[in-house]
């Protein structure tokens, strides 16, 4: 990489651009970090949980034993910096659909000391409707994303460290002493020096609910998930799809996700927006950190995809030290798998 550098310019400013700059920043580096708010970016739609186990077959996500920890443990960090809350322990309640699917879940807590089987399978009876129990996954934790983004946009903004416009490829000619690092997210797919890596976007929609009667310190699951969310409302979703013509509300998202939750919740629900976007993943759920093969003072932090809750405090602080210090960044996230690739620019 390049050394001889005198400023860090940073392209965004969702969980990847935030973490970046912040650890930075912390570091003593001169940065400037260009955002141009969108209201349906990814990182502001999001539950903002972090779950350790996944998929049908519930098995552990990709390096959590490591990567949970030092989330958690950086989120209380920023928690004291920024003197906000962003925080808290939101275990997922797993009623299960089928009964398959809880003779899986049964199977797995011998071997799975994240996953447990409440006592008592019949105290949310008079919330929701389900036949064949549930299991809590412990501990999750939930991220208030919107209210992490916010302060420190405020905090960068006080210290005169954003600017507020778009940062354009033809601008980086005026950069060639500075180190200019992508952290937009989707929009990073078109971006010449990056767009031949292996994305896949999928497309994520949600529904706002307010549902008063609720208990708000669980996360609820069946065939949707019913999410604590900003002040007292709720998120209900969420979906991947793959093939998508644009990044707006769909009515089919809407109808099916209402009919889930109806045949899930007892109580009345009222919901209130529908949102929706376009996430960065790619084809190998791993993600994109390093710098440009060729253009050397080129970087890029991204394709975090569904997991960015956990995945961007832990993988931005390792391309801060790899910038400061020097030191390695993870052989499965380095983008120097894709130097073949990428000397094609």
């Amino acid at each position: 990489m390049q050394t001889n550098y005198e400023k860090i310019i940073i392209v965004g400013q969702g969980l990847c651009g935030t973490f970046l700059s912040m650890y930075l920043h912390l570091a003593g580096k001169e940065i400037v970090v260009y955002n141009l708010p969108k209201k349906n970016s990814s990182s502001i739609v999001t539950s903002g949980v972090i779950n350790p186990v996944t998929g049908r077959r519930i098995v552990r996500t990709w390096m959590i034993e490591e990567i949970m920890p030092f989330a958690v443990n950086t989120y209380q960090k920023v928690e004291q910096l920024l003197q906000t809350s962003i925080i808290k322990q939101c275990n997922i309640l797993d009623f299960h659909p089928t009964p398959q699917m809880k003779i899986a879940f049964d199977d797995r807590i011998n071997e799975e000391p994240f996953l447990q089987k409440p006592s008592n399978q019949n105290q949310w009876n008079e919330y929701l409707n389900y036949h064949f129990g549930f299991g809590e996954i412990n501990p999750c934790w939930q991220i208030d994303i919107q209210n992490l983004l916010q302060s420190w946009r405020e905090y960068l903004l006080t210290n005169r460290l954003l600017k507020e416009e778009y940062f354009s490829e033809e601008q980086i000619n005026l950069h060639k002493n500075n180190l200019v690092i992508y952290c937009d997210g989707a929009d990073n797919t078109t971006n010449s020096y990056f767009k031949l890596l292996p994305y896949a976007l999928n497309k994520g929609e949600a529904l706002i609910a307010e549902i008063n009667d609720l208990p708000r310190k669980n996360i609820y699951k069946q065939t949707c998930a019913i999410v604590p969310y900003k002040k007292d409302l709720w998120w209900i979703g969420s979906n991947y799809e793959w093939n998508f013509e644009n990044d707006l509300p769909s009515n089919h998202f809407r109808e099916d996700m209402e009919a889930r939750l109806k045949s899930f919740l007892k109580i009345p629900y009222k919901i209130v927006e529908h949102i929706a976007a376009i996430r960065p993943a790619n084809i190998e759920r791993r993600p994109f950190i390093g710098f440009h093969p060729i253009h050397q003072n080129i970087g890029i932090l991204n394709g975090m995809g569904t997991k960015g809750c956990s995945l961007a405090p832990y993988f931005a602080h390792q391309f801060s030290n790899y910038i400061v210090q020097g030191t390695a960044i993870h052989s499965m996230a380095d983008i120097k798998r894709f130097s073949g690739i990428l000397s094609k620019n």
